[in-house]
């Protein structure tokens, strides 16, 4: 499998290297892997100076530092939402400028009680507002396993950096797929988690209606279990902490869904594979029940009326609130902006009280299955250009992201988790991947079901991690 980054942390801890060298690593797999445009900021010196800080606590306070599941490896935050203290979070754009960097948000300081040592912010779309990473600003991210085409968004500077092992795991958000997207275009894992999983404090700058989680995007599910159960719960938000539910080997009912309707049409390749995750899953004894696109359409489209007016809106004030020079902004960004002035109060309010009938029609839904099992992507990463943003055309900005990914946004608007998982590759190696949903708080059914699709070896990353002893 190449390694991830509880390989790596055993490393660490086992003194296969330090977590100076391990960081080196990474720093030297930036430079060479910077034509991908991963990184859009990196600060070397906060790297070596907190991974020696790693080295010497292990030294000095051995418990306290195995303690840390993730020890001294070297990872990357995204420059959208934390904000960790020390990277100057800009969201891709030109109405910021790069300097300073505030305190710790309270996932940023779980990241580095968990050992993490940062050095860099990852390459966004300018205020996340795309499926693929190319803010006007740059650099534009390319995917590790075809640089012609998108490592998607908005996240996809994180998962560019993963796939090409610069970092074992990286910082991710998911306002519409923002996690998802990018790890099945990077042949990664990817949880988006339950509403009011993760911290989203003090500011709650990046909460979006709570359509907005946080978390990363991993090389392992193992990796994505663990970051889960270090950085999730008590979270003090405006939503309770969802009750974990514990995960049974009893038999399933799993969904199944193989259609995405004649509007959004997914190729064969990625249907099939949906189908042979749910052959493995049938052949442990679990039932498989057939669902319809029936079953989703509406929320499909209620979701995505939901996520473009909370979008446009949060904009529309950040940019009044913060008296930004919206001028600056890239085209589709201002139409955007421009969108969410010109929202009435009572529209925004139906797109969200329909928000609310998305949630109650999935939880009918969990009232005959388990567990969904479906399609991620409806096609290959796309190319290079695919999402422009050098226009005002907002509806088909978002129907082209809809095309991409018909059941990514729902997720978000519902508030139930998902995940996404590598289950083979199609005809020119790029990854063929599934998408799992459950119910609430059903996180540990999640990646029960993805380690066991994950062991059957079906996906081999292309590049080790930095540093990893082979």
């Amino acid at each position: 499998m190449q390694g991830d980054a509880t390989d790596l942390a055993a490393a660490i801890r086992n003194g296969s290297l330090s977590g100076a060298e391990a960081m080196q690593a990474s720093l030297e797999a930036a430079a060479r892997q910077e034509p991908l445009g991963a990184i859009a900021y990196l600060d070397a010196a906060m790297g070596l100076a907190s991974a020696a800080a790693c080295d010497r606590e292990q030294q000095s306070d051995p418990e306290r530092f195995a303690a840390r599941p993730f020890g001294g490896v070297p990872t990357l935050a995204k420059d959208l939402g934390g904000p960790f203290a020390g990277l100057p979070v800009i969201a891709g754009s030109r109405l910021f400028e790069r300097k300073g960097g505030e305190a710790n948000s309270n996932l940023a300081a779980r990241f580095r009680d968990a050992g993490f040592c940062l050095f860099g912010l990852t390459t966004s779309p300018e205020f996340g507002l795309s499926l693929a990473s190319e803010p006007a600003i740059g650099p534009v991210c390319r995917n590790p396993l075809d640089p012609a085409r998108t490592a998607g968004g908005s996240s996809g500077g994180a998962a560019a950096a993963v796939a090409a092992g610069i970092v074992a795991i990286a910082h991710a958000t998911d306002a519409g797929g923002s996690i998802r997207v990018p790890a099945a275009c990077c042949g990664l894992v990817g949880l988006k988690p339950t509403r009011g999983a993760i911290p989203g404090g003090p500011s709650f700058g990046n909460h979006l209606a709570g359509i907005a989680s946080e978390l990363a995007v991993c090389r392992s599910v193992r990796d994505t279990a663990l970051i889960f159960d270090r950085l999730s719960g008590k979270s003090r938000g405006p939503f309770p902490d969802p009750s974990p539910v514990d995960s049974d080997n009893g038999r399933l009912r799993i969904g199944l869904l193989v259609d995405t309707g004649a509007a959004y049409p997914t190729e064969g390749d990625r249907l099939a594979a949906v189908e042979a995750a749910a052959r493995t899953i049938e052949g442990d004894g679990h039932e498989i029940v057939p669902l319809s696109w029936g079953d989703f359409e509406w929320s499909v489209a209620a979701g995505g009326r939901a996520f473009a007016d909370i979008v446009s809106v949060n904009l529309a004030a950040l940019i009044k609130a913060a008296a930004l020079d919206e001028s600056k902004a890239e085209p589709l960004t201002q139409a955007f902006a421009a969108r969410g002035r010109a929202l009435p109060a009572t529209s925004l309010w139906n797109t969200l009280n329909e928000a609310v009938l998305v949630s109650h029609n999935l939880w009918a839904l969990f009232d005959r299955v388990d567990c969904i099992l479906m399609p991620m992507l409806s096609s290959a990463p796309l190319a290079i250009g695919s999402f422009p943003s050098d226009h005002a055309n907002t509806d088909l900005h978002l129907e082209r992201m809809t095309a991409f990914a018909p059941l990514a946004c729902f997720a978000n608007i519902s508030g139930f988790p998902a995940l996404t998982l590598p289950f083979g590759q199609d005809e020119h190696a790029m990854p063929l991947p599934v998408q799992i949903m459950a119910p609430m708080g059903n996180e540990p059914r999640l990646l029960s079901l993805a380690a066991r699709l994950e062991a059957e070896g079906r996906w081999q990353h292309r590049f080790p991690v930095a540093g990893l002893p082979s």
